[in-house]
């Protein structure tokens, strides 16, 4: 008699860039059961090559249109510096290939807005690989904001800075640099998933760098229902990477708003009543490829987990913010 064998297919990710969090992505996605790190491409041939090597990675390409013409390639995970996001991701639905970009999506509002529409004329998926939003411990941390475990909450804090002052990509305008798109998303986006989106007033401050960008950033979220958030970002220093949420009979401490690991709770009167951990994990990049894997096999051009809508209102928040400090990039006067 046959036996009927489920074949689990496996997706092969081509990873377009060959920096530092593409070998995360290459290694990721050689351990998860239904992907493969097929191919890698770079500017340089030489350079994608060593990668393929060095990660297990089946093919090399020096050019960036050359893996898009791959048919064998069914998503694409974009971890080029996000100025040039806009043109990479555009380059990649024009092909008809899935795209996973990297965080922060685009270098403005105007830029994700029209990869989103082409995306949708072309029935192209595309999401924003901003990972804490796909990660489980993510969603635990989130309902103990509003199971009760703290009362009732009305503070946030989050704080996320590394001394990246050196970095050509924090330094450059014409690399979207600055510490807001780098890392201040994170304690944004930690906000927006805690606190929600009912935000009623916006203030800031900075200092910016001699070539006009933000190096260190305060944002305070003022919410209708009267609760507050209180984010800051820098690039001059190391930071604790600490998101607190306080309420009327506790508070809890997740230990890193960049990749939470664990959360302590503890009462009114400080003490500690349990921690919450996050389960084991191969990178963390796991969930958002999962979450694309996912939604392709749904037919589905977009993530429940990273809406469309919200890249495009914490796009728009950044632009905000930029536009107020007088953070400006090249690409912010450039047509689209």
């Amino acid at each position: 008699m046959l036996q009927n064998t489920l074949i689990m297919k496996k997706y092969k990710i081509g990873i377009l860039g060959a920096g530092s969090i593409a070998r995360a992505m290459a290694w990721t996605a050689g351990q998860m059961e239904n992907t493969v790190a097929y191919a890698v491409a770079s500017r340089s041939i030489e350079k994608a090559r060593a990668f393929a090597g060095n990660h297990n990675v089946e093919r090399a390409y020096g050019s960036y249109e050359e893996m898009l013409d791959d048919p064998e390639v069914d998503l694409v995970y974009i971890a080029t510096p996000h100025s040039h996001h806009y043109e990479h991701a555009r380059m990649c639905i024009e092909r008809g290939k899935p795209v996973l970009c990297e965080k922060a999506f685009t270098a403005n509002l105007r830029q994700a807005e029209a990869l989103l529409r082409l995306a949708h004329e072309r029935k192209v998926f595309i999401t924003e690989a901003i990972w804490t939003r796909y990660m489980p411990f993510t969603k635990t941390i989130n309902a103990m904001v509003n199971d009760g475990t703290i009362g009732t909450p009305m503070t946030l804090t989050a704080h996320l800075s590394y001394p990246i002052t050196h970095k050509e990509r924090i330094r450059r305008p014409e690399l979207a640099g600055g510490a807001l798109l780098d890392i201040g998303l994170y304690n944004i986006n930690f906000a927006l998933m805690a606190f929600g989106t009912d935000i009623s007033e916006i203030s800031s401050a900075v200092i910016k760098s001699d070539e006009g960008m933000d190096f260190q950033d305060s944002i305070t979220f003022k919410y209708a229902d009267g609760k507050m958030a209180a984010l800051q970002c820098n690039v001059f220093c190391a930071g604790d990477r600490q998101g607190i949420v306080c309420g009327d009979k506790g508070y809890f401490i997740v230990d890193n708003i960049n990749n939470p690991q664990r959360a302590d709770i503890y009462s009114a009167d400080h003490k500690l009543m349990r921690t919450v951990s996050c389960p084991p994990q191969i990178t963390g990049y796991e969930y958002e490829v999962q979450a694309c894997i996912d939604a392709l096999e749904h037919g589905r051009l977009e993530c429940e987990d990273m809406p469309h809508s919200e890249t495009l209102r914490v796009m728009g928040l950044l632009d905000s913010l930029r536009m107020e400090w007088g953070v400006r990039y090249p690409m912010d006067d450039a047509e689209v």
